[in-house]
This record gives structure tokens, sequence and C-alpha cells, in this order.
């Protein structure tokens, strides 16, 4: 899963960590190019996901498929795996958002076996 998670970072413009979360908010594995709490970042976007996933259960429009959140300084973008987990990327103020939505798309496909 460390190897997927580097490649991510790799691989997109602006990527400087990528996390595979718990919807219980906790971190299963990450890779980071910077000095961040991957913990906390994990838990609480967990919490933005889970609630963003309620908020659509309720007016009938499914599970969230993705979720983005733009910073001044820090923007993430979410891609859950399964019901269970999901993939962190954060991302810089110049990252390639469309980048960031193919590689952590085929990151989760690829990662949904393992998790």
């Amino acid at each position: 899963m460390l190897n997927e998670l580097t490649q991510l970072v790799r691989d997109v413009d602006g990527a400087w960590a990528a996390a595979i979360g718990g919807l219980d908010g906790l971190l299963v594995e990450g890779h980071s190019a910077a000095e961040v709490s991957l913990d906390l970042l994990v838990a609480e976007h967990a919490g933005l996901l889970r609630a963003a996933s309620d908020a659509y259960a309720m007016v009938g429009g499914g599970a969230a498929r993705e979720l983005y959140i733009r910073g001044e300084q820090l923007s993430v973008f979410l891609q859950p795996v399964n019901a269970e987990f999901f993939v962190l990327l954060a991302l810089d103020s110049r990252a390639n958002l469309g980048q960031a939505r193919l590689y952590a798309r085929a990151t989760a496909q690829q990662l949904a076996g393992e998790l």
C-alpha cells in the first residue's frame, strides 16, 4: 500500500501527501513529503466524508463518490475505496485537480482488493 501512495504523490503535480484512511477516522497507511500529521488530516476528513455521504443519502443522491476541499494553503481530495476506506491526497495551490482525480481513482481501484 505504501508503494501505491508514494507513486500517487509522484504522479500528481502539486501533491505532497497521500494516505489511506478509514471512515472511522483512523490512518491505515500514509506517505508525506512534508512534516504534517496525516493522522489528523485523516481523522478530520473522515468526518467530512461521512457527513457528505449522509447528506447525499438523505436526499436520495447515494453515496459520495469523491470530495474536494480547497483552502488557502491546503487542498484535499478524497476518493472512497469502498464502504470503509478512502484515499486522501493532500495538494498545494499549484496542484492539478484533473490528475488528482484520475490517479486517485486508479489508486483506489488498485487498493480495493487489499482493503
